[in-house]
């Protein structure tokens, strides 16, 4: 898509570059014998989850967040794996590399997408197009992996543009023809809109994004609070929002789906959540990052219909950042102990927040026993992060066994 001219002093150039079926294609890229074929990434059982699905498997209609019983029922020949998050993580940092070798300013939004403001490259990269196309083709020298691109004015019709662009896509659009372009989309395609704003929207005969943007102001209040006014400026294609590659707005989680549902005291659960915490210490000390807020993430298994299932979550911070896994674990399950719902726990997960650089601090003199105290546990974090890289993340734990998930543990950035 190339429609005219771009006038390149006042608008914005930010790429979304959303890597293509990430999970899937990591497994045909590592096992050249599942190219070409349908693979699903996910939980084997009747309780799993699909995590990711190679395009030979959606064109049976298999999608990620399905069930795996669905997904056998719709392809009956899928090849079904179930996952390796460390390997994605190390094929992640290379993706990012990639995205990086074209601009300082990158956000990432999850391990294979990310904005890119390209403002200003014209002169090093050439027009977008141009610099899309050299995006395109480093990722694929550098990973063997392909990426999907969209390239506009703003945030969100950047997003719009990869996801329309899919497969192994490339499109752009100047900053003139935002409206025009946004009008006759759904409604669902705005960011934020989920599926209960979407109900909400359609009880209100709002079903696409010209609607939207010719709604009464004072309704949206009504209907949506503030976040109709937001909606309202997104569906005009207004969306100042800058690429923001700040790290501090990062955090970290793991959870996983359990292949039979958890009592919420048992030693199972607690196994589960050490697991996540070390994993959690591992990934901040490899960024050189620490994190003060410390959150339990539980899904109960009770039904709400729809596939939904009631979450709470609890949240403590910390006096001091960490990027100990031990001192999360403890943190979680000592949040584990202030639930005191009877259902047992489908899903369980930990993120951390609030983070900061993992910059060595001035002790005072009388933190000495502290100082030794957390010199040891560096030591042996040291030696833990050397094992886990060399013999995989699971090769050495805390004592713990390995609990049974029903999909490869979900991991969040």
């Amino acid at each position: 898509m190339e429609p005219g001219r771009e006038d390149s002093q006042t608008a914005r150039v930010i790429a979304h570059a959303d890597m293509d079926a990430f999970y899937a294609s990591v497994e045909q890229l590592d096992n050249p014998a599942l190219r070409g074929l349908p693979v699903i990434v996910g939980g084997r059982s009747n309780r799993g989850v699909v995590t990711s699905a190679s395009y030979e498997a959606r064109r049976y209609g298999v999608r990620s967040a399905m069930p795996t019983v669905e997904a056998r029922r719709l392809c009956r020949n899928g090849l079904f794996v179930p996952g390796r998050m460390d390997r994605y993580v190390e094929v992640s940092r290379a993706v990012r590399s990639v995205f990086e070798s074209f601009s300082p300013v990158v956000e990432p939004l999850s391990l294979d997408e990310a904005f890119i403001d390209l403002t200003g490259s014209e002169r090093l990269l050439g027009p977008p197009l141009e610099a899309g196309r050299a995006l395109k083709r480093r990722m694929r020298e550098e990973t063997g992996l392909v990426v999907s691109v969209g390239i506009a004015s703003t945030k969100m019709v950047a997003k719009i543009l990869s996801d329309m662009s899919k497969p192994d896509g490339l499109l752009y659009l100047g900053a003139e023809y935002v409206t025009e372009f946004l009008a006759p989309l759904p409604v669902e395609r705005l960011w934020g809109v989920g599926r209960v704003t979407l109900q909400k929207m359609r009880a209100a005969g709002i079903h696409t994004i010209s609607q939207l943007a010719a709604s009464d102001p004072a309704r949206l209040k009504a209907n949506f609070g503030s976040f109709g006014a937001h909606l309202r400026e997104l569906a005009s294609g207004i969306d100042p929002r800058p690429v923001i590659p700040d790290w501090q707005r990062k955090s970290y989680g793991e959870e996983s789906t359990f292949e039979r549902d958890l009592e919420r005291t048992s030693l199972e659960l607690r196994r589960i959540l050490i697991a996540h915490g070390e994993a959690l210490g591992r990934r901040l000390r490899g960024d050189h990052v620490r994190a003060r807020t410390v959150t339990l993430k539980l899904k109960l298994a009770r039904p709400l219909g729809e596939g939904r299932y009631p979450v709470l979550t609890r949240s403590f911070s910390l006096e001091r950042p960490t990027d100990d896994g031990a001192e999360i674990s403890n943190v979680a399950v000592a949040l584990l102990d202030r639930v005191n719902e009877p259902d047992r726990i489908r899903l369980a997960g930990i993120h951390v927040h609030n983070l900061e650089r993992a910059e060595p601090r001035q002790m005072g003199l009388f933190e000495a026993s502290a100082q030794a105290h957390d010199s040891k546990r560096e030591r042996l974090n040291q030696a833990l992060d050397s094992l886990a890289k060399r013999f995989g993340e699971e090769a050495v734990t805390r004592g713990l066994a390995r609990a049974e998930r029903a999909a490869p543990t979900r991991r969040e950035k």
